[in-house]
């Protein structure tokens, strides 16, 4: 019992200084700094209590095996938290093709004091090896083990109660994991994901198509009426949308030493003529699927899940995406082009799933050595092996939806020797000192490739789109942010850093310059369909019209925050925006909004869990997307011609229909002809 009780009060402590030091969990009054210190103890109490059950030496081996699997448990997490600021659930693990490239990453986030986190494991193996000898080989009585379980859930219990006092309805309105693993621990949060997957799974099957009444209702109260000077500007031009790895809108006019970071990108936001409008208060909107988050928001106007990536979770659901109602309705062919694997977070699967004509992945392009680096193909290879991919679309009939996916811009931010055109930051943090150059590579790359554009003939007549996905530089180095900002980095600060850059140039559409609507990628669907002439009422969107003059100014996460132009809220407090202090006392309608927020994400997940789309058709002839229309790959491009051609594949599975139908009317035509002899006979 001596032994147990050393392992457990060494790994109770190791798991307080785990939380205070590597998590940024929100702490913010003496209850919930209390919770956070008492909650491993139940945990402790549970999972190695387990061990008495076994006698003699059998025990120790089990009371370390335990012990050893927790440790890896709370340093994998450490290491996910380092890179993605969350915690790692089912989903997550459910992402098997994203683990190498992941891998490559985490190799950076590992930390000199890190090995400080196996010393208690050092301490029980040398004492359980001088210590075994002494010990009985008698069992413990039952009573021991059962009663040191029993306190585990005593304790856990107390817990709970406690939390909910703080936090009510702790376990029913689960946005942000944070305030899981700060009130119950991370043991116990791994156990309420698991609980909370088996019961989404099990929605599915119970969901009916009254489920979507509900959120019918509330999106057609969302809905905003397009603006008649943009509606279908848009129609039969073509697309391009080019995606920003990691880049934060405070990137654009940043001077390093002086020098513009992204002079480029500044010169499209600064245009006097004012080709591009540029939306300066557009934030990302992600969880835990980062980039796939992104593509998901802008693509279906629905956020992602609380836990993983809707693209690996949810990646066989009915959707009715941006790409194939354009497609229907006015004959767009849509690609993504991307220089990674085809399954990094289930890529090659979803797509077919959201309608996507062509995905080009890295099989298309030249991944020699000299272009690659980090995740993948570099910024401006890419651009420039992917020219000729589009050439091809645009020989196609109809326009073009073309989806460029930039990835040189991303942790840990490396580039190649001699590729730096601009000085690293000297924070002495290699993150953020690094994040400028793959900035500036990328600004570039994009500058490069609007010449290219401009050459083929294809700037002109084309929507061009430009976004970033997701932030680049987490809380983590919120030390060196503040070297670089010259600013504390308050939890609002990192909220406003949330900001991400949107902007749009639409031919024969005089731009607006600078347009500070506040507006996240959840609007850019619907606002994409006013701008082809599409209206956005008929479907189950989130978003509203950025353009439009009765667009809803408020921007949720997926934790639960939200901003608005006046006010935010952030980690449980309401915060003044011009004064940047904590609001004491919110009004009625901050709470109110606060609640519509949490509720419309609560529908989000209904939809998602419940698969709800599949009982909802958006318009008399809407086709409902069959992934068996779209194939992928440049094998398969190689044997059968352009065999991911949506038409292509539906006439030859009409071809494998017809062909299947014939016997039955052989079979149908010889039975018809028997049947007469047989009545003429009779005659």
């Amino acid at each position: 019992m001596g032994f147990f009780l050393l392992a457990l009060i060494l790994f109770w402590m190791k798991t307080y200084i785990i939380y205070i030091s590597e998590f940024d969990l929100g702490v913010s009054n003496v209850l919930q700094h209390f919770l956070l210190f008492i909650n491993p103890l139940s945990s402790g109490l549970v999972l190695l209590g387990f061990a008495l059950f076994f006698k003699g030496k059998r025990f120790g081996i089990t009371l370390l095996i335990i012990d050893t699997l927790l440790t890896l448990f709370m340093y994998a997490n450490v290491i996910f938290y380092r890179d993605f600021g969350n915690f790692i659930t089912v989903q997550t693990l459910m992402q098997t093709d994203n683990a190498g490239t992941i891998g490559k990453s985490f190799l950076g986030l590992a930390e000199w004091h890190d090995f400080l986190y196996l010393l208690d494991l050092i301490v029980l193996g040398v004492l359980y090896a001088k210590w075994k000898v002494n010990w009985s080989p008698a069992r413990l009585s039952l009573r021991k083990p059962f009663a040191v379980l029993a306190s585990g859930v005593i304790v856990f219990t107390v817990n709970l109660g406690l939390a909910e006092m703080d936090r009510p309805q702790l376990l029913e309105r689960v946005f942000d994991n944070n305030y899981i693993v700060k009130y119950l621990g991370a043991p116990n949060f791994a156990v309420f994901n698991t609980m909370q997957t088996v019961k989404a799974s099990a929605k599915r099957s119970m969901a009916s198509s009254e489920d979507i009444t509900e959120v019918e209702n509330y999106t057609n109260k969302k809905y905003a009426e397009p603006n008649a000077e943009f509606f279908g500007k848009a129609k039969g031009k073509n697309i391009i949308k080019i995606h920003l790895e990691s880049f934060q809108s405070f990137l654009i006019d940043f001077k390093l030493n002086g020098e513009e970071v992204t002079p480029f990108l500044n010169s499209l936001v600064h245009d006097e003529s004012k080709n591009f409008t540029y939306f300066d208060n557009f934030f990302h909107q992600t969880g835990q699927g980062k980039t796939a988050d992104a593509e998901f928001l802008l693509d279906n106007s629905l956020y992602g899940t609380p836990q993983g990536a809707a693209f690996v979770t949810k990646g066989t659901n009915t959707y009715q995406s941006l790409p194939a109602i354009m497609g229907q309705k006015q004959d767009y062919t849509s690609a993504v082009f991307h220089g990674d694997e085809g399954s990094f977070w289930n890529r090659n699967q979803i797509y077919k799933y959201l309608g996507v004509d062509k995905f080009y992945d890295s099989s298309y392009y030249d991944m020699s050595r000299e272009n690659v680096i980090n995740y993948g193909l570099k910024d401006k290879p890419f651009f420039k092996q992917s020219m000729p991919l589009i050439e091809t679309l645009d020989e196609k009939e109809g326009p073009f939806y073309a989806h460029m996916m930039t990835l040189t811009h991303h942790y840990p931010f490396v580039l190649d020797e001699g590729e730096e055109s601009i000085e690293a930051a000297e924070t002495g943090d290699g993150t953020v000192d690094r994040y400028f150059q793959t900035a500036r590579y990328l600004d570039e790359s994009l500058k490069q490739f609007f010449q290219d554009l401009k050459e083929k003939g294809l700037y002109e007549d084309s929507v061009i789109m430009i976004y970033g996905d997701h932030y680049g530089i987490s809380e983590n180095h919120n030390r060196a942010m503040k070297e670089v900002l010259g600013e504390e980095i308050t939890p609002l600060k990192n909220a406003n850093l949330q900001r991400v850059p949107y902007m749009i140039r639409v031919p024969g559409v005089d731009g607006q310059g600078i347009n500070h609507e506040f507006t996240g990628q959840v609007d850019v669907m619907p606002t994409m369909l006013h701008l082809l002439g599409i209206d956005a009422k008929n479907f189950i969107q989130f978003g509203s019209d950025m353009f439009s003059k009765e667009h809803k100014e408020f921007v949720p996460f997926r934790n639960g925050d939200f901003m608005t132009e006046e006010y935010s809220y952030v980690k449980g407090k309401f915060y003044d925006n011009s004064s940047g202090e904590v609001i004491e006392e919110p009004t009625e309608q901050m709470k109110e909004r606060k609640e519509q927020v949490h509720y419309e994400l609560s529908l989000n997940d209904e939809v998602l869990n419940g698969d709800l789309l599949r009982f909802y058709e958006p318009y008399e002839d809407w086709e409902p997307i069959d992934a068996s229309d779209y194939r992928y790959g440049k094998a398969y491009d190689e044997d059968f011609g352009n065999g991911n051609d949506k038409q292509e594949n539906k006439e030859e599975k009409a071809d494998e229909n017809e062909s299947a139908d014939e016997p039955n009317e052989q079979a149908e035509e010889k039975t018809e002809d028997k049947t007469a002899e047989q009545q003429e006979n009779n005659s």
